[in-house]
């Protein structure tokens, strides 16, 4: 990448706790951002009773915290879900928002905290750094590794009058604090573990070959690469393995910091239409879209998709630069077909009429603006019927 007079910003949580029993210090960083009173935003498994968000609340109350749990994140969540839950919060009366689950509990309570101090419609944030006001304080506790969403500036929420996903990308999005325990994780299931995996290298190798790449994005990616190849599998074979459960919120940590600076490419833009449109699981689309993409990407930086290919295990001794950079793509389809990803669009009931709606789209989505190789509507609908 050519030096010019590219500025290049950093963003990342205030605080990040990470290991076995992080989650037991929710209490006391609630206390140190001044707040009394919790807007706990979560899903409807997560918020069942006697659910993991009723654990939490019990654990705040027992240090006097007031605590209101919202449990209408969607997978996939909503403008609806999230002026629902803007609703409640200002009924509840909180003062900070702390949000539990995987991405589309941050997601939403992101965009509950940008409506709380901006006012307007969440529709209004689509696109870079619409805000003018930070939300309130705001936790962010995972529990998949995957999405990175509690620790980036990054969020989407399906616009319900067309089915297409915004991606708001605001840096006051950050959260002040983000918690990452494997003892909150262990109870994934292994096909989510798959999907959440797979979103965490998408998020990891789009990074590594978008156009803003630096030297501190590249440290992070490679390093999630590696820790997502070595780790889960592992993590999907048996969910109780905490040393591959704590390795992999290390990876997806990891991938988060490297594309919450880089950007993303041409497989999130893609995969943002397909769970728009049909409501799918985000990290399936990513992992079925990313060695057809990565495929089209590879003449546009073959030595980054040899660093990939050596992250994740491969031998290339001998090989052209051409060839070893191939084997990216190889390990990526392994690693798929080992822990069960479907094998292409088609299982997932996508249509091939929609094509066309959908990569217009995709060129628009803001995550197009990093990838490595610039596409024509007719080549984002090839790679969609080559997914297929």
């Amino acid at each position: 990448m050519a030096i010019g007079e590219q500025v290049y910003g950093y963003f990342i949580p205030t605080v990040s706790l990470m290991g076995v029993g992080a989650h037991k210090q929710a209490s006391a960083q609630v206390k140190t951002l001044g707040g009394t009173s919790v807007f706990l935003v979560t899903d409807a498994y997560l918020g069942r009773p006697g659910g993991m968000a009723d654990d939490i609340k019990a654990m705040l109350e027992a240090e006097g915290i007031k605590v209101t749990i919202f449990a209408g994140a969607e997978p996939n969540p909503t403008d609806k879900n999230v002026h629902d839950g803007l609703k409640c919060y200002q009924e509840s009366g909180s003062d900070t928002i702390l949000t539990l689950g995987g991405g589309s509990a941050h997601d939403c309570g992101k965009g509950i905290g940008l409506l709380a101090t901006n006012g307007g419609n969440i529709r209004d944030f689509e696109g870079l750094d619409k805000s003018k006001k930070p939300m309130p304080p705001f936790i962010a506790i995972n529990t998949t590794a995957g999405t990175a969403s509690e620790m980036t500036r990054f969020a989407v929420i399906t616009n319900t009058s067309n089915h297409v996903k915004m991606a708001i990308a605001d840096w006051h999005t950050t959260p002040n604090v983000a918690i990452n325990d494997p003892l909150l994780m262990v109870g994934m299931p292994p096909a989510l573990t798959a999907a959440t995996g797979m979103d965490a290298l998408t998020h990891a190798v789009e990074a590594y070959v978008s156009v803003a790449a630096t030297p501190v994005t590249d440290s992070a990616a490679l390093m999630a690469i590696k820790l997502v190849a070595t780790n889960l599998r592992n993590a999907v074979a048996n969910g109780q393995n905490m040393e591959a459960r704590d390795k992999m919120a290390y990876a997806e940590y990891l991938a988060g910091m490297a594309f919450n600076n880089a950007g993303l490419g041409y497989v999130h833009a893609m995969a943002h239409q397909l769970g728009g449109l049909y409501n799918l699981p985000h990290g399936v689309c990513n992992a079925i879209l990313l060695p057809h993409v990565e495929t089209y990407n590879i003449i546009a930086c073959p030595e980054r998709f040899v660093d990939v290919a050596i992250a994740m295990g491969e031998n290339i001794e001998g090989l052209s630069v051409r060839d070893a950079a191939d084997k990216a793509i190889t390990a990526i389809q392994k690693l798929s077909a080992d822990i069960g990803i479907p094998s292409g669009l088609a299982q997932l009931k996508a249509n091939e009429k929609d094509f066309e709606v959908m990569a217009g789209n995709a060129l628009k989505d803001i995550c197009s603006l990093f990838n490595p190789r610039t596409a024509t509507l007719d080549e984002i609908i090839g790679i969609y019927k080559a997914a297929m």
